[in-house]
């Protein structure tokens, strides 16, 4: 930056206070001007005198003062040499530049404190040789500095002289230090050389960059060096007001700011409406101080905040706006409950709450395991799928009862709104989260354990597909920032362990399906039953019937005729009924005053639950040729099947009636086409197929039925109708079948064997690919049962029918050529396509 000292070079004040510029002759004089050969040194410090220029200095050394006044009483020339370094109080030959500047002291003034103030001004340069006084001031020898000719035409230097005062001008007219006189001075220096020291003395740049315009002696480079100084300087204050000027600003903006609340402060206070008037705000404030949230949802609590201070109670807004922060504060997000690692305890509470499920409980204290191991792992996303009533959402509460977390159970049974999973925008009326943030909410902790019931329940409208929204909930590689669209603000589910139920597997979408570590809960066992049966379900139905433990008991054939006549399920709800309703029946007659406890035996049942429902009719109805006994898997668990078929005088036509599916139908074709292909084999003649109708059907009319699984028991059904060979009444079989004679396998093993053993059947008939299946069943359930596996439909042949037939096949078959007559093409029967399992 310059610096200027008006009073130094204005003409128009008092002459004798004011010193005239110099012109461009007087300023030649002045270079040409004699120099003695000695010269008394004066050292200066922050500063450079050039030639021309006018300084004021202050003197307050003794040696400096010595040498001030000696100069003064004679010639008042005195030679001005700076210091290299400013710091040094007392400098001696070697702390100064060789270059100065011949000055004349024009004043000499004394000051009050005892130090004197010089005005002096620049003549020419020189040079010192050699110093030969040190005391009491410094005097040195000295040969002059010649300058070089300057031609005031030259283009060159009036370019460069131009550019200087421009340059010198632009800085004096941005700077607030500098006054506009300067401006003034700048423009009427005549001289060039004048021109380029006047402006080197007022630069604001280091000692040694002025000395080096010193030194330099062509002026066209001191004017280049002086400029590249302008340059930067301009710069600088260009930048500087950029840097002003935003400031400027951003102050004037907050004042505005700062005003304008300030008045809608004192506008708030006197309708009652401030801060300091609204307990709720404050309330608010101090609650999510407390709360321990992540940063960007403290971000967004604190904008809300402001929002709510701002609004007026009475304006929708204020509402929508303080809902949105309830629910900020209410959710857990950093807040999560211990996980109890125990892997015994956790054994033992599985054991305790739930007979068999071994599947489950493996996984689960796997889990346990790893976590014990790790510290810190992503939840697994289960899924439990079987049956009705075998306790998948009771087995989500024993998982979190024993893993000590908060439990939550979401039906998902008939949603159809994608809302319902990722909640609604604020824009609508009455907008709230999705139930997922409202289970986050009511559990307390961000890792519950979380059930999404009947998955397979979940529908797809207009609204949106909620199964399309779960996808994001159940991948583990998403879920760590679910975005709700009621809250806007990614949530951490990544420790929620979610556990999913199903009945239907195949009604799950694929890639949902995907996501999910899929562990099937098969139905139960007689004696797995009669075990839940003791263990939980006695216990409490005593327990909500109002009696005590030793008021009711009941006897193990008890239980046993109710599990088998009164109850075909997989599962244990029904018989919880059926022995609510045993109990019920005690309950009645304690409360009569006739017994005060009572033990149900056999005997009893019928008269507290009724006549018995469920019988096995397996020998009654295979009789006769014709009847198979197939086993079939149901939502329920599994069934017995009877295949029923008949033959009459017709044209070859096959019937099909039952409500079958497509899928059974074709099973029914390749049976028949198979018994055809081996009827020499079998004894058969071609007559029966040519002039006798086959009728098959399947019982329970109103039940559609579908599934390859009837093969071999309609295989069986057909060679025994065409061979009059019965079928063993206490054989039953599954499997699907092939026109190469394959027998293939089929699912639903263990509810299919269950039920064979619970209607009596000794003997059952399974593909041998299905071995695997009856390995995990336990031993004493099917300890009764004897298990044949079949590789080729012709082993079906020799283990289900009897070794002689009722009647003849030939004799009842072949048809005279008389009787013959024309046939018409075999057809079926109207197939009703549902989807239920044989």
């Amino acid at each position: 930056m310059m610096r200027y000292i008006p009073t130094l070079w204005t003409v128009d004040q008092d002459p004798e206070q004011s010193i005239p510029l110099p012109t461009p002759d007087e300023e030649k004089a002045m270079s040409k001007s004699d120099v003695p050969d000695t010269l008394p040194i004066l050292a200066l410090r922050n500063t450079v005198l050039f030639p021309g220029v006018v300084l004021p200095i202050t003197v307050g050394r003794d040696t400096s003062l010595k040498l001030v006044k000696d100069a003064f009483a004679g010639d008042r020339l005195i030679g001005v040499v700076s210091q290299r370094n400013s710091e040094i109080e007392d400098p001696g030959p070697d702390d100064l530049f060789r270059v100065g500047t011949v000055a004349s002291i024009l004043k000499l003034i004394k000051m009050p404190d005892g130090s004197k103030s010089i005005v002096i001004q620049g003549k020419r340069r020189f040079q010192i040789t050699e110093f030969v006084q040190t005391e009491p001031y410094f005097k040195a020898r000295v040969a002059p500095i010649e300058d070089e000719a300057v031609n005031l035409e030259d283009v060159e230097l009036q370019a460069r002289i131009r550019s200087v005062k421009d340059l010198a001008i632009q800085i004096v007219n941005m700077s607030p230090n500098l006054p506009s006189e300067a401006a003034y001075a700048i423009q009427n220096i005549e001289s060039p050389t004048f021109l380029i020291h006047f402006i080197a003395s007022n630069l604001q740049i280091d000692v040694k960059e002025k000395q080096e315009l010193l030194e330099t002696i062509p002026l066209l480079e001191r004017a280049d060096l002086v400029m590249d100084h302008l340059n930067r300087e301009l710069q600088v204050l260009q930048l500087s007001e950029e840097i002003r000027s935003r400031v400027k600003t951003d102050v004037d903006k907050q004042q505005r700011e700062y005003l304008l609340r300030q008045q809608m402060k004192a506008i708030q206070d006197e309708l009652g409406e401030g801060e300091g008037n609204n307990p709720e705000l404050n309330e608010l404030r101090e609650r999510a101080e407390k709360k321990p949230l992540p940063d960007h949802v403290r971000e967004t609590l604190n904008k809300e905040l402001e929002k709510l201070a701002r609004s007026n109670p009475a304006s929708p807004d204020y509402a929508v706006t303080r809902n949105y922060i309830d629910w900020i504060l209410d959710l857990p997000w950093l807040e999560y409950s211990e996980d109890n690692l125990d892997i015994k305890h956790a054994e033992e509470v599985l054991n305790e709450d739930h007979f068999g499920l071994e599947k489950v409980k493996k996984r689960i204290l796997e889990h346990l395991a790893v976590l014990k191991l790790k510290g810190d792992m992503k939840a697994p996303i289960l899924c439990f799928y079987g049956p009705p009533g075998v306790g998948k959402t009771s087995l989500g509460k024993s998982i979190a009862r024993a893993m000590g977390r908060s439990f939550v159970r979401m039906s998902l049974g008939g949603v159809r709104d994608e809302a319902e999973i990722r909640g609604h925008r604020r824009t609508y009326v009455g907008a709230l989260p999705g139930r997922i943030i409202q289970g986050l909410k009511k559990a307390g902790t961000s890792n519950p354990v979380f059930m999404l019931d009947e998955i397979d329940k979940l529908g797809s409208d207009f609204r949106g597909d909620p199964s399309s929204a779960l996808l994001e909930v159940l991948d583990p590689e998403q879920n760590f920032a679910f975005n709700d669209h009621y809250l806007e603000l990614d949530y951490d589910l990544s420790k929620v362990l979610f556990i999913a139920t199903a009945n239907y597997l195949e009604q799950i979408p694929a890639p949902l399906r995907d996501r999910m570590e899929m562990i099937e809960i098969t139905g139960y066992t007689q004696n797995e039953k009669l075990a839940i049966a003791r263990q939980y379900l006695v216990p409490r139905q005593v327990e909500r019937n109002g009696l005590e433990p030793g008021q009711f008991t009941v006897t193990d054939e008890a239980l046993r005729l109710v599990i088998d006549g009164y109850t075909r399920e997989s599962g244990v709800r029904q018989l919880e009924r059926e022995i609510g309703g045993l109990v019920r029946g005690i309950a009645k007659r304690i409360a009569m005053g006739e017994i005060e406890s009572g033990t149900v035996d056999v005997e009893d049942v019928k008269e507290y639950l009724g006549a018995r429902k469920y019988f096995s009719d397996v020998a009654e109805r295979t009789e006769v040729p014709g009847v198979a006994t197939g086993l079939a898997w149901t939502p329920v668990g599994g069934d017995i099947l009877f295949i029923e078929a008949s033959v009459s005088r017709g044209s070859g036509r096959m019937i099909l009636t039952g409500q079958l599916g497509d899928v059974m139908k074709e099973s029914a074709q390749a049976a028949l086409s198979y018994v055809k292909a081996h009827a020499d084999e079998l004894g058969i003649p071609q007559d029966a197929f040519r002039h006798w109708d086959l009728h098959i059907h399947v019982p329970a009319g109103a039940v559609p039925k579908d599934g390859p699984s009837a093969g071999v028991a309609l295989l069986a059904a057909l060679t025994s109708i065409y061979t009059q060979r019965r079928v063993k009444h206490n054989v039953a079989m599954t499997g699907e079948i092939t026109l190469r004679g394959l027998v293939l396998p089929v699912g639903g093993i263990k509810e299919k064997v269950l039920a064979a053993r619970r209607a009596g059947i000794e003997t059952v008939l399974l593909p041998e690919k299905n071995r695997k299946d009856i390995e995990e069943i336990k031993d004493e359930a099917i300890q009764d049962l004897q298990i044949v596996y079949l590789r080729r439909m012709e082993e079906v042949i020799e283990q289900v029918l009897e070794a002689e037939p009722v009647t003849d096949p030939k004799a009842l078959f072949t048809v005279r050529a008389s009787e013959e007559h024309d046939g018409s093409p075999a057809n079926g029967s109207t197939i009703i396509e549902q989807p239920v399992v044989n």
